[in-house]
């Protein structure tokens, strides 16, 4: 449908209106950043500072060890997404292109688990890891993530579907294996639906506090997520420290959205262009 020139400016200004009025709490955040703590509480207040303070990121970081919760953090983002790339496409791959007695009765089962909140498998999870030896450990945030997620799995099986029984058949021709069409034929096919998964793995584990919260104890164990809440619990009557640590939390989330956006949009269509 072709719209006029005069429509499209309406449209694109309204969108330009809304875009400013949701992001304008954003915006006023980071340049409260820059402001002293006086400024930073003034009324009326005032939307720049009157002088940028940018060593409040210096010392606010360094206040506390907060190298060593982002090192943490990032550990524990690569290694689940890792796992929930790998371990999540394998099943979704046997569900999607196999045959074998039982195989929706176990989709169901798998599907149900979705039914069931973390807080009811925490304490026997907690009891698990305990009798490991793994309190007090990253392994509890990341070993999990390598025995798969059922939504995840759900999400690549329907992409799996559309995709023609067409390039198995032809690769069965040529030789390969069930794995060797898993890797070189089905995963280049999953890319945008593989990058769908890591983005929404990332932003939940790299703002996950209760996880951290339960297994950690000690604080060089602490993820960013952790520390933040240690940090505010620290500084609850100063407010620009807080700003300043809670705009560097949420760069990496935000930049990985921003970046994967079109992959994001290419995965709600089918296997196939």
């Amino acid at each position: 449908m072709h719209l006029s020139k005069k429509t499209k400016f309406i449209i694109y200004f309204l969108l330009i209106i809304f875009a400013i009025y949701f992001t304008a709490p954003f915006i006023y955040m980071v340049f409260s950043a820059f402001k002293t703590e006086a400024e930073a509480i003034a009324y009326p207040p005032k939307f720049l500072p009157s002088q940028w303070h940018f060593e409040n990121f210096i010392k606010a970081w360094k206040s506390q060890p907060f190298g060593t919760y982002l090192f943490n953090s990032i550990l524990v983002t690569a290694l689940t997404t890792l796992g929930q790339v790998i371990s999540c496409s394998l099943v979704a791959y046997g569900f999607a292109r196999f045959e074998f007695k039982g195989r929706d009765i176990l989709f169901m089962i798998l599907m149900a688990t979705m039914m069931i909140p973390w807080d009811v498998t925490m304490i026997p999870q907690y009891m698990e890891f305990n009798k490991f030896g793994w309190i007090n450990t990253l392994k509890p945030l990341i070993v999990p993530a390598w025995f798969g997620s059922a939504y995840y799995i759900f999400l690549m099986r329907q992409f799996l579907l559309s995709v023609p029984k067409d390039f198995e058949e032809a690769a069965r021709i040529d030789g390969a294996n069930a794995f060797q069409i898993y890797l070189k034929v089905f995963m280049p096919i999953l890319k945008p639906s593989l990058i769908l998964v890591a983005v929404l793995n990332m932003i939940t584990v790299w703002n996950d506090y209760l996880g951290p919260l339960i297994f950690l104890q000690e604080r060089n164990k602490y993820t960013l997520a952790l520390g933040l809440a240690a940090f505010k619990g620290v500084h609850s009557t100063k407010i620009i420290p807080m700003l300043c640590i809670t705009i560097i939390m949420i760069i990496p989330p935000v930049l990985t959205f921003i970046f994967s956006g079109k992959h994001i949009v290419e995965s709600t269509g089918g296997g196939i262009k």
